[in-house]
């Protein structure tokens, strides 16, 4: 089986890795040709200049890229080359509406797609330990389950196509939620100028404990804002959630309010730091 893996961020990379530490990787492809030629030699395998002759050389193509167009932009590149029984899977963030049209673009050339977007980060990624949310048939979910599972430690089959992406707008909104509750929390422990660290730990033990607690309280509290999850990325996100949420009629009122803090954190230069970064507001020190 020839196997790719196509965007090499920190999330595509970290994947790319594990596909090859489980023997399964093939070739990798990258805008920035140099990206995907360092990773090729590091992983022995193959770079490919254009998705173009990729496509036609494999039997899956793995996706992880940043926004709606170029998911569209790269299967649209794909669907003529690829042969008859291929499967694509995307693991980028977009609206289940973008899933379907991809999928409705490769099933024409009598090509499979799985949304399967991620959750759990670069550290997750890296790891091999993501959740993976995956929407379209189950024959097919079946038939790549193993190269799924060497990149996540939980893989989940949701139902049919749009179905991942449903349910990763659900983990991103949850995520809106946390995020104002952590950073706040804390920025009202050093308001009471409390031992930070001391804090975190007797709090993460009980019933407030959670991952972004866990993985990002110590840091933002130290003024550290390295990304694990960039600001931007799901401001972005968070945007494909409003709209999901306006043509349901349901009202998303945390999400709202931190699409409003990102913009501002954005504004002021923020944007490629840890969603965390949130912090800098709730302590009063957005502009630092």
């Amino acid at each position: 089986m020839q196997v790719a893996m196509v965007g090499l961020g920190a999330m595509g990379e970290g994947m790319a890795r594990n596909l090859a530490k489980a023997g399964f990787l093939t070739a990798v492809y990258n805008r920035t040709a140099a990206k995907a030629e360092a990773l090729a030699n590091a992983l022995a395998v193959r770079a490919y200049p254009t998705l173009e002759t990729l496509a036609a050389d494999m039997d899956v193509v793995f996706l992880c890229v940043s926004a709606d167009s170029d998911v569209l932009a790269v299967v649209s590149a794909l669907a003529a080359h690829l042969k008859s029984g291929a499967v694509v899977v995307d693991m980028s963030t977009v609206s289940s509406a973008t899933a379907q049209q991809a999928a409705a673009m490769l099933a024409m050339r009598q090509v499979a797609f799985l949304d399967a977007p991620v959750s759990g980060g670069v550290e997750g990624a890296k790891n091999g330990t993501l959740s993976m949310m995956v929407g379209g048939e189950a024959a097919i979910v079946g038939r790549v389950r193993p190269l799924l599972e060497s990149m996540s430690a939980r893989v989940i089959h949701l139902g049919a196509t749009g179905a991942g992406q449903a349910t990763k707008a659900v983990n991103q909104v949850l995520c809106a939620g946390i995020n104002q509750a952590v950073t706040e929390a804390l920025a009202f422990a050093q308001a009471q100028q409390l031992p930070m660290e001391l804090v975190i730990d007797a709090v993460a033990g009980g019933a407030a404990g959670n991952w972004f607690l866990d993985h990002r309280g110590k840091t933002m509290v130290s003024g550290s804002f390295a990304p694990g999850f960039k600001l931007a990325l799901h401001h972005k996100d968070l945007k494909i959630c409003q709209a999901m949420a306006a043509m349901a009629g349901v009202e998303i009122p945390l999400a709202a309010m931190t699409v409003l803090d990102y913009q501002g954190l954005m504004a002021a230069g923020h944007g490629d730091e840890d969603i965390s970064a949130l912090y800098r507001i709730k302590s009063g020190q957005r502009d630092k």
